[in-house]
């Protein structure tokens, strides 16, 4: 994977909305986990933009996130969990491309591709 160019704008979010404050990983995982909690307007439509050996969707399918995974689950990934049949799967959210019309939870889900797309961790 290429590593995304710097954009200021992005990273100035991230230093001093998300993870202001945080001192190790866990504080960095529960900076994520909040902002992403209280941003995301649920349930959204989303679409598969990339496989994962750990997830069963495949490119291009449309699934509903219908909220966050539990927050021990997001300890060194996020996860959101999707409507899977009858019952939710947790799935990686730098797996999905936002479809909501809503700007602020599409902007969330991206603030989240760009921090793993520039190789960042916890």
């Amino acid at each position: 994977m290429t590593r995304k160019r710097e954009q200021p704008e992005i990273e100035e979010r991230i230093l001093f909305e998300i993870v202001v404050d945080a001192y190790d990983e866990t504080e960095r995982a529960m900076g994520w986990y909040c902002y992403l909690q209280d941003t995301l307007k649920v349930p959204f439509k989303a679409k598969c933009k990339q496989p994962r050996s750990t997830s069963p969707l495949e490119t291009g399918s449309q699934v509903q996130v219908v909220g966050m995974a539990p927050e021990d689950d997001c300890m060194s990934e996020v996860f959101v969990l999707i409507k899977f049949g009858k019952s939710e799967l947790a799935v990686p959210l730098s797996q999905l491309e936002c479809l909501s019309a809503d700007e602020e939870t599409c902007q969330a889900v991206a603030d989240w591709q760009y921090w793993v797309e520039r190789g960042y961790e916890y």
